[in-house]
């Protein structure tokens, strides 16, 4: 993230150099291929016409219609500089800025097929609600300080995501020994907007752009001893979380460990017709 603010310094310099010095800026195009100084000229022609129909609009505004013809940019390098300052920031950030995460993988492919089996079976069942004291722990409250107000009612799940859920928590304790447990499922949008007034680091999505809102998307940890794991410093929690990775990837959902920033605990089952433009 350090060398694109010094690359893009380093550009606008040489760029302001050259603009400021025609006898460099024709020698520097020499150097270059013909393609090279076609585009150039190709780009300087736009930034021109663009500058010209600014000026224009703003002699209309400024002279109110009349003498529009006056030039208000004298100084065509310079306008030239600053159009390329005001535009180049902005677009440098949007190409530069992480890319959204909740992008759509292909959803045509069949998931496990013995997870498959498990899901046109029997309909499994929630297991018993964990005593609140559970989610108190000083842990608990450290990590994940607003998981008291988490709803972790199975049922305001969507039917489908709650099955493929629920098979990943039976195969996860069956064949790995671990026991998961559903720290938050549906998430109002007043719940949603408060999280997101706590920072990136927490969610990224703004209210109804979320796939908890629709019943589809589940935080989850494990509890040893009787207590609620949620650290990811802690080995016996990491390697749980990548059987359950893959467990769930293979029930058809989307795991968040794979993601940039990444979310060990997350899953979604991903609906496009109810987030727009794949988000989440």
């Amino acid at each position: 993230m350090f060398a694109a603010p010094v690359a893009y310094f380093a550009l606008v310099c040489i760029g302001l150099a050259l603009i400021r010095h025609p006898p460099r800026r024709r020698t520097f195009l020499a150097g270059g291929s013909a393609r090279i100084h076609g585009i150039a000229a190709a780009l300087q022609g736009r930034f021109r016409a663009a500058i010209r129909f600014v000026a224009t609009g703003l002699g209309f505004v400024r002279y109110g219609g009349t003498g529009i013809s006056i030039p208000l940019i004298e100084n065509r390098p310079v306008a030239f500089s600053a159009l390329v300052l005001a535009l180049v920031p902005p677009l440098a950030v949007l190409a530069l800025s992480q890319r959204a995460i909740f992008e759509f993988a292909p959803d045509d492919t069949p998931p496990d097929r013995k997870i498959a089996a498990l899901l046109a079976g029997e309909h499994l069942a929630p297991p018993p609600p964990l005593p609140p004291a559970v989610f108190a722990t000083t842990e608990v409250e450290m990590l994940r300080p607003s998981l008291g107000n988490a709803s972790r009612d199975w049922n305001l799940l969507d039917g489908e995501f709650r099955q493929r859920l629920l098979t990943v928590f039976k195969l996860l304790e069956e064949q790995h020994g671990y026991q998961a447990v559903l720290l938050e499922g549906y998430r109002s949008p007043e719940r949603q907007a408060e999280l997101l007034l706590r920072g990136p680091s927490v969610t990224q999505a703004a209210p109804n752009l979320s796939y908890h809102q629709h019943g589809l998307a589940a935080d989850v940890a494990f509890l040893r001893d009787g207590r609620l794991v949620i650290s990811e410093r802690d080995p016996w929690a990491m390697r749980g979380y990548e059987f359950y990775g893959v467990l769930a990837e293979a029930a058809g959902l989307t795991w968040g460990g794979r993601w940039k920033m990444m979310d060990l605990g997350h899953v979604e089952l991903r609906r496009r017709e109810a987030l727009p433009a794949g988000r989440s």
